[in-house]
């Protein structure tokens, strides 16, 4: 894995003297502000930089050739448990928060486990990355889709945000968390982009980091009507092909385009580093899993599956970072980096303290700076120990965990310890599973995960004393399987 990138600043005062990076002290006129803007549900090739030939995304395609391209990056499968990592800087093993809800709202009963239950409300002893930078003299804001507690001290309010507004659920016609009046009609990501430009403007004289969640393009799916009728004149293009989806997906754009302008017109852009990923990937690629028979909104090939899933469609998501004098523009970034990796970054970039809590990730400043082609770490992993469904009988995944180290990835199904084994650059679609034919990178790769799932202490779902179905001698088999995998050498899927 490869950063393709000519540095044009070095790694500066941390390599002369030793130090950490998070140590390198800046001078307070030198502090950037941060604009972090998420979408929700944006698959990887959802984007005209990222290869679709159907979605117009004028804007994130012009940032692109001013920032740093990463194609390899990692959230969650969902929208809970990557929001939890952001603000916490900790895998979901440490949060508990795995999914949106309860356990109960998919029909885990019929299966084999019962899956360790879900955090809904990231817990208060962690410290969220706007209540570090607030001790570094940043002022902060939140204005979108939370997603980690929707009642009192979990509100962002209450953790490190002086200034935030909750929404989510709907496009037109939404509520919002305190109260806030709007016009009749306008559409969410217009109101959400209205008081990130407001707050950026009202705090443009001091350091400021601005989080954007937008709820799109998360179903339901609604658009302006007169952007649907654009797009319904536009023929198909390698599974991209749904007018309203790609009409939500341009109100995205349009409000990335209205953040670099404001930027630009208080001179603050050289100043700033502003950054565009998704949640999750794209909510498609069902079809061609075997796990729908029609209906995807969109398709996130040529990557495996999409949300809900820990195939590459679920997790890789589109990751575009600006930083004049400090990313070169136009670069590109092949190295492994995944969700909770941001945390350290920005506490780097603002010279913000460490939290007391545990960090699980490494600051990718090195990467985004052209000093590094790799971080020092040796891996990145998921650990999913729940059930996300797909209609009667149909799953998009069941418990698992992975590793991905350099091109490899392994992941093992925890029903029955089943392995799967790929290599990304070769495969990046998982078509060919490889545990049988490299036994011995199977064998090491699942080793480290056993081994990390140790020491972070990652609870596992337990035995389903009662599942609903008549199968039981099969459900004993696979118990006695996986029971057999955890002594002996893993077995391969076959």
């Amino acid at each position: 894995m490869r950063c393709h990138v000519i540095a044009v600043l070095t790694f500066g005062l941390s390599m002369l003297h030793g130090l950490s990076p998070v140590n390198v002290a800046f001078a307070a006129d030198d502090s950037p502000n941060i604009v972090f803007i998420m979408a929700d549900d944006l698959g990887f090739t959802d984007l005209g930089c990222y290869g679709s030939g159907y979605y117009e995304t004028p804007h994130i395609d012009r940032l692109a050739t001013q920032s740093m391209k990463l194609t390899n990056h990692h959230h969650c499968q969902n929208c809970a448990p990557t929001r939890a990592a952001l603000m916490s800087g900790q895998y979901a093993a440490r949060t508990g928060t795995y999914t949106v809800g309860g356990i109960d709202r998919f029909n885990w009963k019929s299966r084999p486990l019962r899956p360790v239950d879900n955090v809904t409300d990231l817990p208060l002893d962690r410290s969220i990355i706007a209540q570090q930078l607030k001790r570094s003299g940043y002022v902060t804001g939140m204005f979108g889709k939370w997603h980690l507690g929707q009642k009192g001290k979990f509100l962002p309010q209450e953790r490190g945000f002086d200034e935030a507004i909750v929404t989510s659920g709907r496009h037109f016609q939404f509520t919002t968390i305190p109260e806030v009046e709007y016009p009749e009609n306008q559409y969410l990501a217009d109101f959400l982009t209205d008081k990130a430009v407001d707050f950026i403007r009202r705090h443009q004289a001091e350091p400021f980091f601005l989080y954007l969640p937008h709820f799109g393009v998360h179903s339901p799916y609604q658009a302006k009507p007169e952007k649907i009728e654009y797009f319904k004149e536009k023929p198909p293009s390698a599974g991209h092909h749904n007018p309203v989806y790609a009409a939500m997906i341009a109100s995205v754009d349009d409000s990335v385009g209205r953040i670099m302008q404001v930027l630009d017109d208080l001179n603050l852009s050289e100043n700033t580093v502003l950054i565009f990923t998704s949640d999750n990937g794209g909510v498609g690629g069902y079809v061609r899993e075997g796990i729908k028979q029609d209906g995807d909104v969109t398709d996130n090939a040529p990557l495996r599956s999409g949300k809900g899933s820990l195939y590459e469609g679920g997790t890789r998501v589109p990751f575009l970072v600006r930083w004049p004098g400090a990313i070169k523009p136009g670069s590109q970034c092949d190295a492994p980096s995944i969700h909770v990796d941001i945390y350290p970054t920005f506490l780097e970039i603002a010279n913000a303290p460490p939290p007391d809590h545990q960090l699980d990730g490494e600051s990718l400043l090195p990467l985004f700076r052209g000093a590094q082609t790799q971080l020092q770490r040796d891996a990145i992993f998921q650990h999913f120990p729940g059930y996300l469904g797909a209609g009667p009988g149909k799953w998009r995944t069941t418990p698992v965990s992975l590793i991905q180290q350099g091109d490899w990835k392994l992941m093992e199904f925890l029903e029955d310890g089943a392995l799967e084994l790929y290599n990304l650059r070769e495969d990046i679609g998982e078509s060919s599973n490889l545990a049988k034919s490299q036994p011995e990178i199977a064998e090491r790769l699942y080793a480290q995960l056993a081994a990390w799932r140790e020491a972070i202490e990652a609870p596992m779902p337990t035995e389903n004393l009662a599942p609903k179905t008549g199968n039981a001698g099969k459900r004993k088999a696979a118990r006695n399987k996986a029971a057999a995998a955890k002594q002996q050498q893993p077995q391969a899927n076959k």
